[in-house]
C-alpha cells in the first residue's frame, strides 16, 4: 500500500490547512517524513501567516502500526520524530491543532507541538500504545505532562484509555471546545483574528513562552525583558503605535 501523504490548502486570508492522513495503518516514518516536508515548505512561504493541522477519515493521525524493528531503528525513529515536533513548536507562525473524532498515539503527539488544541465534542484523546508496550515516542509524555501535570499524563499513558473531548477540556488537555464538525470553521475564525496581530510579537512572545518554561521565574523574566525590549526595534511596533494614535487598524509587516 503506498503511502498517504499530508497535504495542504491555503485560504484566502493566508492561513494554510495542512491534511493528516487517518487509520492506523501509516507507517510512523512515512507520516513524520511528510509531516516535516510540508511544514518545513510552510516554514519558508511568508504569504502564510497561520497554520491549522487537522485529520482526514475522522481519525487525527492515529497510532501507527506495530512493527518489527530493532533497539537502534526504534531510537533513531524517536530521535527523529522529536525533532520534526521541535520544528513545528520553532515555526514562528501561530498553529492550531483542530480535532474531530479520535486523536491518539502519534496523533496526539502531534497536536500537543502545536501552539494549542482546540476540538469538537466527537473527538477523543489518549495514548494507546500500552497495550503494545509501548509509550509515547515523540516527546509526548513530556509535553503531556507539562500541560495537564505529572499525574494526570501518568493516568492516560499507563491505562491506554481515550478520554472524550469534554473531559479534554476539564483537565485542560484542548483550550476550546464547539459542537460536532465544527472545530475546523472555529479553528480558521480565531485564527484569521490572531492573524490580524503582528507577527513579528507573536513570534517573539511564543519563543518567550517556550524558552521560560522549563527554567526559573527570574531567568524567565530576564528573558521577557530582552524580547519585549527587542520589539520596539521592529516596525511593527513603530506601525502598531501609529495606527493606535491615528484610530486606524495596523499594517503589519513581520518586521
Amino acid at each position: 500500500m503506498p503511502e498517504r501523504l499530508c497535504t495542504i490548502q491555503t485560504t484566502q486570508n493566508g492561513i494554510a490547512v495542512l491534511t493528516i492522513p487517518g487509520g492506523r495503518d501509516a507507517s510512523a516514518r512515512g507520516l513524520l517524513d511528510s509531516l516535516h516536508r510540508q511544514t518545513g515548505i510552510l516554514a519558508g512561504k511568508d504569504d502564510i501567516k497561520g497554520l491549522i493541522l487537522v485529520g482526514s477519515e475522522g481519525v487525527f493521525c492515529g497510532s501507527p502500526a506495530a512493527c518489527n524493528t530493532s533497539h537502534h531503528e526504534a531510537a533513531h525513529l524517536s530521535s527523529f520524530g522529536q525533532s520534526v515536533l521541535f520544528d513545528i513548536e520553532k515555526i514562528g507562525k501561530p498553529c492550531i491543532a483542530a480535532i474531530e473524532g479520535e486523536c491518539s498515539g502519534l496523533g496526539l503527539e502531534v497536536a500537543l507541538a502545536c501552539d494549542f488544541i482546540i476540538a469538537s465534542q466527537s473527538a477523543s484523546f489518549g495514548f494507546p500504545g500500552i497495550a503494545d508496550g509501548l509509550i509515547p515516542f515523540c516527546g509526548g509524555s513530556q509535553r503531556l505532562t507539562r500541560l495537564i501535570g505529572k499525574s494526570k499524563a501518568k493516568e492516560l499513558i499507563y491505562s491506554g484509555d481515550l478520554i472524550d473531548a469534554a473531559e479534554a477540556y476539564r483537565i485542560g488537555l484542548i483550550n476550546r471546545l464547539y459542537p460536532r464538525s465544527e472545530a475546523l470553521a472555529r479553528a480558521e475564525v480565531l485564527l484569521a483574528h490572531i492573524c490580524t496581530r503582528s507577527p513579528n510579537a507573536i513570534r517573539i512572545g511564543g519563543e518567550v513562552v517556550n524558552a521560560g518554561y522549563d527554567i526559573d521565574l527570574h531567568t524567565a523574566c530576564i528573558l521577557e525583558r530582552d524580547a519585549f525590549a527587542l520589539c520596539f526595534s521592529s516596525f511593527d511596533q513603530r506601525e502598531g503605535m501609529q495606527a493606535f494614535l491615528d484610530k486606524r487598524q495596523p499594517q503589519f509587516k513581520g518586521e
